[in-house]
């Protein structure tokens, strides 16, 4: 449910607990109203890693710096994301996009995206490590100590970015892609290369979705897979028609569909989140993320109105599910509502 308090009601108030309250005396803080935008700077292509019910880190594209939060809501910068730049693209502006994480074993792996903005060909996904959510991060695991996983050339997907991680029975997955395609491909038992080699991965990759997307990820909840992926353009200011939609399936590698069964290979969907009067092009969504309750969030991107010169902001809606379909309130962000329980 949407709350009706105001921001300038937050700043008088202080209003929001930290979920790392270390008073037990003191009983949880139930639906204390937050407002999106969550920052003031450009925190785009999030993903979002739980350590636990008080430790979130946020990793977003073109930062050198890791975010951290005790509640979701508010964000500082933590520690620097690598030990050295990755360096496997040598085009001129190549930077670090839309990162993907997940600890395998007692190592932390991040996925990642390197490219420069109009240059598809020579984009490709890189690979780190650390023993900390925290970092830094260490190219060293990486295929040429420069950070690589693979091209675009490599793997025969033009456009090679935006990974997403996802195990299922016991087989690790790369999902990514973007407007060429949204393809998944194996990886070894430690996630660190594509799997058996990447000349039978270029020969065995599979087409999930269509054309249309970027931006993939992949939850499974009771009996389905379910593609959260974006559509339009991203990065054009108030001009963005960047939407967050969702496809499901009874299978990891699909087909996926939408409620009426079209599938996402012919780049059909549903909307989950679309600009509304004060937000522009909200997209590329994080994992789902749980609170101390088990209430779900989704962290994404959006441009503000208000100030549409600096760049796509964090924000956070929560999901719901409805006859098996996820549902953000008004199927478009919040600009008040109630905040993720903290304990």
């Amino acid at each position: 449910m949407r709350s009706k308090y105001i921001l300038f009601a937050l700043a008088l108030t202080g209003a929001l607990a930290s979920c790392s309250d270390d008073d037990n005396n003191k009983k949880p803080v139930y639906n204390t109203p937050y407002s999106n935008p969550l920052t003031n700077y450009s925190a785009a292509d999030p993903t979002v890693w739980k350590e636990n019910d008080h430790s979130f880190y946020v990793y977003a594209t073109n930062t050198s710096v890791i975010r951290k939060s005790t509640d979701l809501i508010h964000w500082t910068d933590g520690g620097k994301m690598f030990e050295k730049k990755p360096s496997f693209v040598t085009e001129s502006g190549a930077a670090v996009w839309a990162p993907d994480i997940e600890k395998i074993g007692d190592k932390y792996i991040l996925y990642y995206a390197m490219s420069a903005m109009g240059k598809p060909a020579s984009a490709g996904i890189g690979i780190a490590s650390a023993d900390s959510p925290e970092g830094p991060f260490s190219l060293d695991i990486s295929v040429d100590g420069k950070g690589k996983l693979f091209t675009s050339n490599e793997i025969n997907v033009r456009n090679s970015i935006d990974p997403c991680f996802f195990e299922d029975n016991g087989q690790k997955w790369l999902v990514w892609g973007s407007f060429n395609g949204l393809y998944a491909v194996k990886l070894n038992a430690d996630g660190t290369r594509v799997y058996p080699d990447l000349a039978t991965a270029k020969k065995e990759r599979v087409q999930v979705a269509g054309t249309a997307f970027e931006a993939p990820y992949i939850h499974k909840r009771g009996d389905y897979y379910y593609m959260f992926a974006s559509v339009g353009s991203c990065c054009n200011s108030m001009l963005s028609t960047y939407t967050t939609v969702v496809g499901r399936s009874t299978s990891f590698l699909g087909p996926y569909v939408n409620k009426n069964g079209e599938s996402m290979l012919d780049n059909k969907y549903e909307v989950l989140i679309r600009a509304n009067d004060r937000f522009v092009g909200p997209g590329h969504n994080s994992e789902i993320v749980t609170d101390s309750e088990g209430n779900e969030w989704m962290l994404y991107h959006s441009y503000d109105r208000h100030t549409p010169s600096k760049g796509r902001y964090l924000m956070i809606d929560r999901i719901v599910w409805e006859n098996d379909w996820p549902v953000i309130a008004g199927n478009s962000p919040s600009t008040e509502a109630e905040a993720p329980v903290c304990k």
